[in-house]
């Protein structure tokens, strides 16, 4: 046998590693992230029960908010920065049972302040989980990464819009003490999450590496400039997106109980219809970006939210249901796409791609809450859902991205 065929084996085997799809993988992981998602989504959800029980301002239920998204945003890119040069599968299990600690603290929380220290936990645990976990879900997508990250991303888009349904199932009926329930769901995360580590550690020790491109090559000035660039306009993009986001799932139900005197459990199927069709929207992106392109599918995602958003506050309410899911499908869909195109700009470093969009962009939302909490207590609801109305215009920022043709050649380079 020739000297060379263990060499030729081992990069055969090497490239089986990389391009293989491995669906029970990306599925154990969607589901995890739809167990981390729910879990943050009965947060939220719960703003009507703690702003009854401890008698809180808007803007206090907006620091709540803020504490939890806030933890994962500061606390995800470090995380993802680190695992892109050392990759930790134990901050899957570990995320989790911190999830854990923070849902049972949460059930028995008596004052605001163990209120805020429960989230903040609960925003740790997600913020171990997201880096790691999208790199699982790149790691099992061999040549199918587009795939991989819808059903990444819908399983944690899923997962925000069971959070109406647990405030009308959960919470209304059990009050506080139904978030002790979740604890068997983070405790069934756990365990999934284990069972994928151990995985994630096999095809580690069997040589998989994220491929990058060669330190040595020298990047162009230019093109590091406009990278860079880039890189502000899709973090603020994706920063707009969850504002107005925030505007939605954590005040509208309020907006729907004083302008249309609704009860709390009607106001929250309207929020799940909204999140429920951004879940939709977020699995058909990919394929609606490869066909539109990426850039013009976050561009239109949302520019063509702004219609509905601006009408949203003066019509009737059955319009406000239709204008709601037609809204959500059309913001979200570009959710997984956004994060696509950041992995195009950087490529292998998938858990610093993480921490910018999921985690620091998305989680910076919170800020979002606050504000908007303030402001509703200085000068009305009605007033603020007029003004996040414009919020989505934001989006024609993205017309200073660069191109899907750019950011093929300087994969291609």
């Amino acid at each position: 046998m020739s000297s060379t065929a263990p060499i030729i084996k081992e990069e055969q085997d090497q490239r089986h590693l990389q391009q293989a799809t491995i669906y029970r993988i990306l599925l154990a992981v969607s589901f995890v992230h739809l167990f981390n998602d729910s879990i943050q989504a009965l947060i939220p959800a719960m703003f009507p029960i703690l702003k009854d029980n401890m008698l809180l301002s808007y803007a206090q239920v907006g620091w709540i908010a803020f504490a939890l998204n806030i933890t994962s945003s500061v606390i995800q890119p470090v995380i993802g920065y680190a695992a892109d040069r050392t990759p930790r599968p134990i901050l899957l299990p570990l995320g989790m049972c911190c999830t854990f600690a923070g849902v049972f603290l949460l059930a028995f929380a008596g004052n605001y302040a163990l209120v805020i220290f429960s989230v903040m936990l609960v925003g740790f645990g997600s913020a171990a989980f997201h880096p790691e976990g999208m790199r699982v879900a790149h790691m099992a997508a061999g040549q199918r990464k587009g795939l991989s990250q819808s059903i990444f991303q819908v399983g944690g888009n899923a997962g925000q819009s069971l959070g109406p349904l647990l405030m009308k199932w959960v919470f209304i009926p059990f009050g506080q003490m139904g978030a002790l329930g979740f604890t068997v769901i983070a405790a069934a995360g756990i365990a999934v999450q284990t069972y994928v580590a151990k995985w994630y550690r096999k095809m580690l020790n069997e040589g998989y590496t994220f491929r990058k491109k060669s330190a040595a090559r020298t990047i162009d000035p230019a093109r590091s400039k406009s990278i860079l660039t880039a890189t502000i306009i899709l973090v603020f993009l994706v920063f707009v997106r969850s504002w107005y986001g925030a505007s939605i799932g954590g005040y509208y139900a309020f907006y729907l109980m004083k302008n249309y005197g609704m009860t709390i459990d009607d106001a929250q199927i309207y929020i799940f219809m909204y999140l429920a069709a951004g879940a939709v929207g977020t699995f058909f992106g990919g394929p609606l970006a490869d066909r539109f392109g990426r850039r013009n599918l976050i561009l239109l995602s949302m520019v063509g939210t702004v219609p509905f958003a601006l009408a949203l506050p003066f019509v009737n309410q059955t319009f406000a249901l239709v204008l709601l899911v037609i809204s959500g499908f059309i913001l979200l869909s570009s959710f997984s796409v956004t994060v696509i195109y950041a992995q195009m700009l950087y490529p292998g470093n998938i858990g610093t791609v993480s921490g910018l969009i999921t985690g620091l962009a998305f989680g910076l939302g919170g800020i979002g809450s606050v504000v908007i909490g303030e402001l509703i207590d200085r000068i009305g609801i009605t007033t603020v859902f007029v003004a996040c109305g414009f919020l989505p215009l934001l989006g024609l920022l993205a017309l200073l991205l660069p191109g899907d043709k750019k950011l093929e050649e300087w994969a291609a380079e």
